[in-house]
């Protein structure tokens, strides 16, 4: 039995010994080389490396390409900051020195040329094309330039702008070709003066009632009336003159005239001597059977209020592409009405019937491309010049809390004088925002403020057509909004300054006067305080 139970063990050591001999020996432990190689191999094959780089390489060659294009039109062109620095530089060194004489004589430097001083600067053609010799910028490098210029005085502000706004811009926007040619390079260049006539003596906020006719003869038109409140009249070589062509018409029967100095029949009357502004030249203008030759016609007879109110001439169809691919087709009949017309078209339609240069390409959300009103482009222009009148304040009120002293200190340390610094403050900071915001939105494009009395819009869901008026009615109420508030702001920083002044603040050796009366004028001129919350709240109103 023993020998047996041994046996059987024997064969079974045996087998066991030979089954671990055919068992796989275990695999060596990997090297780090290997595990690294396995790794990456798990992560990326060949090709998605290849993406990766080349992905990388594309990223790294856009930025700099990007930086690159940044420095290089850093060296072509002013950025804002450096833009807006120039001009106050400019203003300061140029016009302030003057601003307390040109007030006191309620005339311009004659030892000094500051309409040719500002041309050479390039300030008078901002907005204009570059063809004929201005900057081709936007209305926000516009308004600072405003701002920078009516800081250092407030009557060269006015004239600047009324010449810049209200006479170059005005052409460029309406003029023809033949037009700008013919009058733009001497306006930009400074060597003439600009300006515009709408108000009469009984026709100011309701400008559509004027009296100044203008008869239609041979080869042009006849005009006999007068012109009040024209900044620029006595010393403006172009003038942009309103008058009615048909009298039984109401606003359709006004058209816009280029009027040259010394055409037979025109004249100006006494200058008046103004409240503020003093040295920004304001007059009467006087029309005895002057001739004007029909080629001096802006846009067409009879739509002037077209010009002044509404939107630009449509003298092509202009196209505009929106966010959904199609097109938003804008044109107008000469021949029929006034009003315009805008549709959808096709993209077949678009490249077919338009040309390039009648291209607007924008987001239909970001606001439609079509031009704004000549009124509100006014009133948002003008609005930088309270803002330059309260900086203005604010230079002369914060040296000085500095060094007056009372009960031994500085009044700058009184919480009184404090306050009322920060409420100057804040008043520039929060009106400076809105004008400059409201100036963007110019640039970048808004539907014009009137059109949306005269355009029928067909093609267009019910929500894209409210969103379009409410893009009109927006513009209309920031355009009449941002010279509002800042109008009166600019009047009640004054007088602050004044207050901080105590005393010397209500002596004309300080400018604190000057300051006051000239911010008067900007709740008066280019429409009332009453007439710009008339025309906000109507515009909610409609809303």
């Amino acid at each position: 039995m023993q020998r047996v139970f041994g046996a059987a063990a024997r064969r079974s050591l045996s087998l066991l010994h030979t089954n671990k001999k055919k068992l796989p020996h275990p695999p060596p432990p990997p090297s780090a080389s290997s595990f690294s190689t396995a790794s990456t191999s798990f992560l990326f094959d060949d090709t998605q490396l290849q993406v990766f780089f080349c992905s990388f390489l594309t990223i790294v060659v856009v930025v700099v390409v990007y930086l690159l294009l940044c420095l290089l039109n850093d060296l072509l062109f002013l950025s804002f900051p450096q833009f807006k620095e120039s001009v106050s530089q400019f203003a300061q060194e140029n016009i302030a020195p003057h601003a307390s004489t040109i007030d006191q004589s309620n005339y311009f430097p004659k030892e000094v040329n500051l309409w040719k001083l500002m041309g050479d600067f390039n300030l008078h053609g901002i907005t204009a094309p570059e063809e004929y010799g201005g900057l081709g910028l936007g209305y926000l490098y516009h308004c600072v330039a405003m701002e920078e210029i009516s800081r250092a005085s407030g009557s060269v502000g006015l004239s600047y702008g009324a010449h810049s706004n209200l006479c170059i811009n005005q052409l460029v926007r309406n003029g023809n070709p033949a037009q700008r040619q013919k009058y733009l390079p001497k306006l930009i260049s400074g060597e003439h003066v600009g300006a515009l006539a709408m108000s009469e003596p009984n026709a100011g906020s309701d400008v559509v009632s004027m009296k100044c006719k203008a008869d239609r003869v041979d080869g042009g038109y006849i005009i006999n009336g007068n012109k009040m409140w024209c900044t620029n009249g006595p010393v403006a070589q172009t003038l942009v003159v309103y008058a009615k062509t048909n009298v039984t018409a109401g606003s359709k029967g006004i058209t816009a005239f280029i009027i040259e100095k010394g055409m037979p029949g025109f004249s100006t009357a006494q200058k008046l001597d103004k409240l503020g502004m003093r040295g920004s030249d304001t007059c009467e203008l006087v029309f005895e059977n002057c001739f004007v030759p029909e080629e001096n016609v802006i846009g067409q007879e009879g739509k002037g209020s077209f010009i002044l109110f509404s939107c630009v001439s449509f003298k092509e169809d202009l196209l505009i592409a929106c966010h959904c691919k199609q097109s938003l087709c804008v044109s107008r009949d000469h021949d029929t009405s006034n009003s315009a017309r805008l549709s959808f078209a096709s993209d077949h339609d678009r490249k077919e019937g338009c040309t390039d240069s009648q291209r607007f390409i924008c987001p239909f959300l970001s606001g439609v491309y079509v031009m704004m009103s000549g009124l509100d482009l006014e009133r948002l222009v003008l609005a930088a010049g309270p803002l330059g009148i309260m900086q203005a304040c604010l230079d002369v009120v914060l040296p000085y809390i500095r060094q007056r002293e009372q009960f031994g200190h500085p009044i700058g340390e009184f919480q009184f004088i404090q306050g009322k610094i920060a409420d100057m403050y804040t008043s520039l900071q929060s009106s400076r925002s809105y004008v400059y915001s409201v100036a963007r939105d110019c640039d970048s494009g808004r539907i014009d403020p009137k059109v949306h009395k005269n355009v029928v819009l067909s093609g267009f869901s019910m929500k894209k057509q409210r969103l379009i008026e409410i893009c009109a009615i927006v513009v209309v109420l920031d355009c009449a909004g941002v010279i509002l508030c800042a109008a009166e702001r600019a009047t009640q920083v004054a007088l602050q300054a004044i207050q901080c002044l105590g005393g010397n603040g209500y002596v004309n050796e300080y400018s604190t006067g000057r300051l006051l009366r000239d911010a008067k004028l900007y709740e008066i001129g280019a429409g009332t305080s009453e007439i710009r919350r008339m025309i906000i709240g109507r515009e909610l109103f409609k809303q």
